[in-house]
């Protein structure tokens, strides 16, 4: 196959500024000039950074995506600083002394955004429709055994064991909730109101111009009286990395919740904040780790020693300060230090060593041709910007010193899942994945066999083991908190011994926004958070 790899131009400060300069007085955005969103023109118009573009809006569980969705649609809940949940369909909830009946009730009055009102009935609808199809929360739903529904309000959720992760997949993300008068009867995944959502939140979707825009505008009727705080927002497509800095530093785009611009830009404005902010607050509930999968279908991966050979020959240490400006660090497996209630640093390490990659490939009967190449593979590296590809690079560069030929492919967002999820047509993809702030939620979905190739992330390098799917499941039911914490240690132990994907990196994301903002959301879930409360600085 034609290798479509380009290469990345990163453009230094002083040319990043010269362009600037050159553009300072010219609309990057057709038809939005920065009259259009200031405060004194009495709309508050904001506009956002999205890259890249999504492929969906509902029912995708990829960064873009949510952005959009939870401004469109609540869920049963959101968060708080502890990341405690915090009303939004539901009102209120109780649950059983022994955890296994959770009965909520819901909020009075609360429409969809056609006027039809919202009822239990799409709760009902839609968790069993995560239970069935979500690569992040069907395990949390696993032993979920029915959804019962006495009236309108109320709904009740009856399991056969108590799930200790289920109080962080029920917010908008990971249960979305969804109109069951437009979706029962159909195949959701394919239901054309995906793309025109109709939702219950505080922004209205209005249009979505293909590699231009989305629009929504305020709700109305937004359950919460007084909000949202702004009238419209405008998510702008800018695929160009340098022509989303220069929006961002005129003022044409305001805010970038996703990772927007080179990450050596991100540096400086965190070094020094003048008109725009770097944030790192908001992303800990989401705990990205970067990973390369091996595609397990392909005999050549299904020797442990070419895994392992693979790990040996990556260097984290240079991925991280030359590939993410520093914003990373070293990953010892799949779940992040920083949540210590489920992190073991007892798992088996691959410290750089050009050696012993070699001569484990050796081991394994890869000889280097007359080219001095052992193995010829291609690598499909995530296509949300130029740091995923700089760093897939970077990989190139070092498995090439081993004898290994890294071919990078890159794709948009939907030919990439595509490749990937349908077609299976890929040796390796470098990625990156939430963790989310249960292992249950964001890491099972890297192992368990029952964990169907997705859109999402799902297994993706199709590993099947019956030690891991019993550690997985066992820890689903387990309801004390020692025992469970253990098997998931024991989990990661297992994972990075048989390395059918490396943990590579801890990745820590930013925000950029501007100073003539208030109201950003900087709990835990922040970074996707609906933009109620956020407003230009008066």
């Amino acid at each position: 196959m034609e290798d479509l790899a380009m290469p990345i131009r990163n453009p230094q400060r002083r040319e990043f500024l010269q362009l600037a300069g050159a553009l300072a007085g010219a609309s990057l955005l057709p038809g939005l000039t920065e009259t259009s969103f200031a405060q004194g023109s009495g709309s508050k118009h904001l506009v956002v950074s999205l890259v890249p573009e999504p492929s969906g809006i509902y029912l995708l569980a990829n960064n873009p995506s949510l952005v959009v969705t939870l401004n469109v649609n609540d869920g049963l809940v959101t968060y708080d600083n502890d990341f405690k949940p915090v009303p939004q369909l539901a009102e209120s909830w109780t649950q059983s002394e022994d955890a296994k009946t959770i009965t909520f009730k819901l909020r009075a009055g609360v429409k969809w955004h056609d006027g039809k009102p919202f009822t239990a009935a799409d709760v009902k609808f839609s968790v069993e429709l995560t239970k069935k199809s979500s690569p992040v929360a069907a395990a949390t739903y696993a032993h979920l055994t029915a959804v019962e529904t006495p009236d309108d309000l109320t709904v009740v959720l009856k399991f056969d064991h108590p799930s200790q992760a289920l109080w962080a997949v029920l917010d908008g993300a990971k249960t979305q909730i969804l109109p069951h008068h437009l979706y029962e009867g159909t195949d959701p995944n394919t239901n054309p109101w995906n793309n025109k959502p109709i939702g219950t939140g505080a922004f209205i979707f209005q249009e979505w111009v293909r590699g231009s825009h989305i629009r929504l505008t305020r709700n109305p009727d937004y359950w919460d009286k007084g909000k949202p705080l702004l009238d419209e927002i405008t998510f702008r497509i800018i695929p160009d990395a340098g022509a989303r800095g220069i929006a961002l530093e005129t003022g044409e785009v305001q805010y970038a919740p996703l990772p927007a611009i080179p990450l050596v830009e991100a540096r400086r404005i965190r070094s020094k904040p003048g008109k725009l902010i770097a944030e790192s607050r908001g992303w800990e509930a989401n705990a990205p780790i970067y990973y390369f999968d091996f595609n397990l279908e392909r005999e050549v991966f299904r020797d442990i020693r070419v895994r392992k050979a693979f790990a040996y020959a990556i260097d984290r240490k240079v991925l991280a300060n030359n590939g993410f400006f520093g914003f990373a660090k070293p990953a010892t497996g799949p779940v992040p230090s920083y949540q210590p209630n489920f992190y073991t640093p007892d798992t088996e390490r691959y410290p750089y060593s050009v050696e012993k990659a070699e001569a484990l490939l050796e081991e394994s009967g890869l000889r280097k041709d007359a080219q001095g190449i052992r193995l010829r593979v291609d690598n499909l590296p995530i296509p949300y910007g130029e740091d995923y590809v700089r760093t897939a690079q970077l990989i190139q560069q070092q498995l090439k010193r081993v004898g290994i030929d890294l071919q990078l492919r890159n794709f948009d967002v939907g030919t990439w899942i595509t490749k990937i999820a349908r077609e299976r047509d890929f040796d390796t993809l470098s990625t990156f994945g939430a963790s989310f702030a249960d292992p249950q939620i964001g890491v099972y979905r890297r192992y368990w066999s029952k964990a169907r190739q997705t859109a999402s992330g799902g297994n993706n390098s199709g590993y099947v083991s019956a030690e891991a799917d019993k550690l997985i499941e066992a820890s689903l039911i387990e309801g004390d908190v020692e025992r469970r914490r253990s098997l998931i240690h024991e989990l990661q132990k297992l994972v990075e011994s048989e390395l059918p994907s490396i943990s590579l990196l801890e990745l820590e994301f930013v925000r950029i926004l501007s100073a003539d903002l208030a109201g950003a959301n900087v709990t835990p879930f922040g970074a996707f958070a609906s933009f109620t409360d956020l407003t230009f600085k008066a």
